[in-house]
């Protein structure tokens, strides 16, 4: 699709200039120029040039449509243990469910960080007494961790996966728990844990979108 991106980028742009920008001559992209705008993926005017086609646009809007996409309309169930649960029980509940991270939430089901692979890795290498050891002991701990709100736009929260490199998101809002059962409203930094973001989940929005083509 290299003319399709000469033509996105320098639009309108003509036959000739296309050709000089590929090292060819204006005959050797004839049937090429033609297949493509036969496709969708450029138009021409008559002495204006060519630019980009219908189904160059209406690709770009499938991706705006999932960008602007809520989180809290597809987010999943999170996959949550108390802090008092053990680094074997952590093992246990990745294979079971098939993830790569775990919201670990306190004694009023607020969030009280997550515990992924590498963390297990790390504590389990050389450690015989690794499957004893408590979440709250290895896990990265609220408010290091990065979240997503239920009314992030995908783009936002797929922002935050690729600026701190990581694989998935709680989606969290203000915690409506309350401390030790008193019945006393939590702390207003307490947050409580709604549900989760993967890349995997985005990829899938996106293959989606792809077959529906």
């Amino acid at each position: 699709m290299e003319i399709v991106d000469i033509v996105r980028k320098n639009a309108p742009i003509t036959g000739e200039q296309i050709a000089e920008q590929l090292g060819v001559t204006r005959p050797t992209i004839r049937s090429d120029l033609g297949l493509l705008v036969m496709l969708g993926y450029i138009d021409a005017k008559p002495k204006v040039g060519y630019f980009l086609g219908s189904t160059v646009m209406q690709e770009r809007s499938e991706v705006g449509s999932i960008a602007r996409t809520k989180v809290r309309e597809v987010m999943g169930v999170p996959v949550v243990l108390r802090e008092t649960a053990t680094v074997s029980d952590a093992v246990v509940a990745m294979f079971l469910e098939n993830v790569g991270s775990l919201v670990v939430v306190d004694s009023a089901n607020a969030l009280a960080g997550v515990v992924s692979r590498k963390d297990l890795l790390k504590v389990t290498l050389g450690n015989s007494q690794a499957a004893s050891v408590l979440l709250s002991m290895v896990m990265t701990r609220y408010p290091n961790v990065v979240t997503a709100s239920p009314d992030d736009t995908l783009r936002e929260a797929l922002r935050k996966m690729i600026a701190h490199e990581v694989d998935g998101l709680p989606v969290v809002q203000a915690a409506s728990v309350t401390e030790g059962g008193s019945g006393s409203e939590a702390a207003p930094s307490k947050l409580e844990v709604v549900g989760r973001l993967t890349k995997t989940t985005l990829a899938k929005l996106l293959f989606d979108k792809m077959e529906q083509q």
